[in-house]
């Protein structure tokens, strides 16, 4: 926690969660919660000012090399941070400042579309779920599949669905539904909602929320999905998604982030993950898309980062004629690049987050990287140690932008080194660590330990809260649910958990007022629990290993899981 200007590692998390493995199911409260009661809620802004970096404290202003790169110190660690923007063609841009002016409003503008567009809902990753639910029995009811495939692929196997893997449910403006020639049922009714569904089979499964049937064929894309698609948030009836996998079984394809029309149902544009400028020294070419992008309306503008450690900037000009059931797309890409003295993987897996023309993202090297969305320069690299999948979700309640992260046991792991996840705090303006918790995980590659679920803010009556899932923390087969307090990083309650999670969990607001959370494990259980005490109300199996995300509109709650099918699910 921090206390005046020290900052101090809960050296005492370590202890006190090593005799877990016995609490299988029964949440153990680990401290007071001092600020239970305190509601903590971000202002609607619509409209922000742009910062300003050179204003924040502590900035650094980076120098230019000899080769055009600029170069400034690295935080929490010796070294220093150097990056370049490039045009669409790989040349060097010496400015983008002017191009592509992208600020973003609070989390709660990022759409006026009804539903969960996008990972995690919006640009601050807060809204997995959307509207309230009706709850009085506090059960999960599965009430439709729908079969999907799976693919052999990077030399595994991948079934059904996987990390993130969160379904798109979209309420589409009645003008779009037109476009796209849903039948006049699903037209005329205002409560529809699509599931829009990238999967590993590399079918893009399009179905009715409340019945699971098929709205319009599935898309095959040819090529698998790991990550989270996003729509477009003007209700334009685009798709954008990034491939994770470039296989199936013999036949091997191109890397692409992947744009399609979804009003014809076919792919039509692209952006390479082949990319001349990336540093990523890897022998295959690798160049998967598993970030979800985020597509700010007013500036028409998308921005995506790629495993192959590129941050994609694109204009769109996107063309939207209802009547004439037209969309065009024409992207007008720039790419900023990073490296720093600790770099050796080079790609990001996490999604980025945004605050006013300030994105965060977190890479394999264990670089937490704050750049400025208009100029695509880097305002700050905070080095936090190890590999760092999970997308850090932001909380701007208090008028200052903080993250809340932390990391994989990666590298430290395979050498042997500490075997630990450090949850932390971080103050998005300065990249300082507010707090640290700490937390013993297994190392097993392919399937790591750590932090691969992005956390989950609390709101309403459990504001005061962030709730992290971790995976093999008790055990390589085990996992440990937590909830810390959001001001001090305090152990609220902790759960040891059976079967270790990458799934993340989701918080739904039930009209009787309270709050309720739902996660994935990986021996295939959904459960409903209380955020304010990690107890399960119930839970429901999904046949095998959830290692996707729950997206949740009203009462219905939609994932897939390695049981290759998509379920559609009532809480009540």
């Amino acid at each position: 926690m921090r206390i005046g200007s020290r900052l101090l590692v809960t050296t005492t998390a370590m202890a006190c969660l090593v005799g877990l493995a016995a609490c299988a199911a029964d949440p153990v409260a680990m401290g007071s919660r001092p600020h239970a009661g305190t509601r903590y809620a971000e202002a609607t802004v619509t409209d922000p000012e742009p910062v300003t970096p050179s204003t924040l404290p502590g900035f650094v202003a980076p120098t230019r090399e000899s080769n055009g790169w600029y170069t400034k110190p690295l935080l929490g660690s010796k070294g220093s941070v150097s990056w370049q923007v490039f045009d669409a063609a790989s040349q060097p841009l010496p400015s983008t400042d002017g191009q592509q002016k992208v600020v973003w409003g609070s989390g709660d503008t990022y759409t006026d579309v009804p539903g969960v567009l996008v990972w995690r809902g919006n640009n601050s990753r807060t809204a997995p779920t959307y509207g309230t639910a009706d709850i009085t029995e506090k059960k999960l009811q599965i009430v439709w599949t729908h079969d999907i495939g799976a693919v052999s692929a990077d030399g595994s196997y991948f079934p059904g669905a996987g990390w993130t893997g969160q379904p798109l449910l979209v309420n589409w403006p009645k003008a779009t539904k037109q476009a796209m020639s849903l039948t006049p049922s699903y037209v005329n009714d205002p409560n529809f909602v699509e599931v829009v569904y990238p999967v590993f089979d590399g079918h893009i499964y399009r179905l009715d929320l409340a019945t699971g049937a098929a709205t319009k064929p599935a898309i095959d894309s040819g090529w698998g999905f790991k990550g989270t698609g996003s729509i477009d948030p003007r209700g334009y009836p685009l798709l954008y998604t990034g491939q994770g996998l470039n296989e199936k079984g013999d036949q091997k394809g191109p890397w692409e982030y992947r744009i399609f029309d979804l009003i014809k149902n076919k792919q039509v544009s692209q952006i390479s993950g082949t990319d001349e400028v990336s540093l990523r020294q890897d022998p295959t070419g690798w160049g998967a898309f598993d970030s979800s992008a985020l597509v700010n309306k007013a500036a028409d503008t998308l921005i995506e980062p790629g495993e192959n450690g590129v941050i994609y900037k694109a204009k769109l000009n996107t063309s939207f004629d209802p009547k004439a059931k037209k969309v065009s797309v024409n992207p007008q890409v720039v790419k900023m690049v990073y490296d720093t003295s600790q770099s050796n993987q080079r790609g990001i897996e996490s999604s980025a987050v945004a605050w006013r023309n300030l994105m965060w993202a977190t890479d394999n090297d264990g670089n937490l990287v704050c750049w400025d969305a208009n100029t695509m320069d880097i305002v700050w690299t905070h080095y936090l140690v190890d590999n760092t999948d999970s997308t850090p979700v932001l909380d701007a309640s208090s008028g200052t932008p903080f993250l809340y992260t932390g990391n994989s046991v990666g590298w430290r792991g395979s050498e042997r080194k500490d075997q630990v996840t450090n949850l932390r705090k971080v103050n998005g303006l300065t990249g300082e660590v507010v707090w640290q918790y700490n937390l013993p995980s297994y190392y097993y590659f392919p399937v790591k330990g750590g932090l691969l679920s992005t956390p989950l803010l609390g709101k309403g009556e459990d504001s005061d809260l962030v709730i992290f899932n971790v995976a093999k923390t008790t055990a390589p087969s085990e996992g440990t649910l937590i909830a810390l307090d959001r001001e001090t990083g305090q152990v609220v309650w902790s759960r040891s958990l059976a079967h270790y999670s990458w799934s993340s969990p989701v918080m739904i607001t039930g009209t009787d007022g309270h709050e309720y959370g739902v996660f994935g494990d990986s021996a295939g259980l959904l459960h409903l629990f209380d955020p304010a005490t990690g107890k399960d109300y119930s839970t429901v199996s999904l046949g095998k290993n959830v290692e996707a995300s729950v997206a949740a509109y009203n009462n219905m709650l939609v994932v897939a899981s390695y049981d290759q099918k998509i379920f559609g699910i009532k809480v009540s």
